[in-house]
């Protein structure tokens, strides 16, 4: 394969590129180019975004994030590598699957249409933010929803610092239409190196889920990889220690070379 220097990062739900700084900056000093955009409607700093909620935010869904991404992609001098958390995880994946990456990385990702669980804590975790009763309007989630889906580990005035560095408000219609047509993936086709990493201690996409979404993958020919870290949660890209979850990625992408 060849060598791999651009590198794409894309956010999750509820964050937005500054949740990528210390990652950006990691891979940056070993020589890749990386890029971190955001999705529609959610460039710049959280505390202006919370506080000025961009009126088209809440109809933003899934696909209308993918086809920025590949907008981004299609304009780069080289496919690159695609690392995505969460939500961006499912990017990633829509992505490789339209052949927009040379290898992805889904790091606690959502899941795709058809692949679920019935875990409470990841019932609890999101059914607050695809809520039908609520239509289109924009979610911005309480400290305490951050501390349970995100931050379970930390206590709350840690929680409540990182909530104030970095969430910002949401469309509901993301996931709404993500676990709809907007989120099939075809498993029996062929597809880049694709890595899977989940947080043992997730609780709104528990390691179970992330586990069922790479066993899904069917073509005997194409690497789908999965690595599980323990007492890690949703927060695995930001909690102390995310340098070892950095550095078993690189030293992935450095097996493809």
């Amino acid at each position: 394969m060849v060598q791999l220097k651009t590198v794409v990062f894309i956010h999750g739900l509820f964050q937005n590129p500054k949740s990528w700084d210390r990652w950006v900056r990691y891979f940056a000093d070993r020589g890749y180019a990386c890029h971190a955009p955001a999705y529609p409607f959610h460039d710049g700093d959280p505390t202006n975004l919370r506080a000025n909620i961009h009126p088209d935010l809440g109809d933003l869904t899934f696909a209308q994030v993918v086809h920025s991404f590949g907008a981004v992609i299609d304009a780069l001098p080289e496919p690159p590598l695609l690392v995505g958390h969460s939500m961006g995880g499912l990017v990633v994946q829509k992505l490789i699957s339209q052949n927009r990456g040379l290898a992805g990385i889904c790091i606690d990702t959502a899941p795709p249409k058809g692949v679920f669980s019935m875990k409470w804590s990841f019932l609890k975790s999101n059914l607050p933010t695809i809520n039908p009763l609520k239509g289109n309007s924009p979610c911005l989630p309480s400290v305490e929803w951050f501390q349970y889906a995100f931050c379970n580990t930390m206590t709350f005035e840690q929680a409540k610092k990182e909530y104030d560095l970095l969430v910002v408000p949401e469309s509901r219609n993301i996931p709404r239409s993500s676990a709809g047509a907007d989120g099939i993936i075809d498993f029996k086709k062929s597809h880049a190196p694709l890595l899977f990493i989940a947080g043992e201690k997730d609780h709104i996409i528990p390691s179970s889920l992330n586990l069922k979404n790479c066993r899904a993958y069917k073509d005997p020919k194409s690497v789908c990889d999965f690595k599980e870290f323990p007492r890690r949660t949703h927060f695995i890209c930001g909690q102390p220690g995310w340098e070892e979850v950095a550095q078993y990625v690189e030293q992935w992408i450095s097996k493809l070379k």
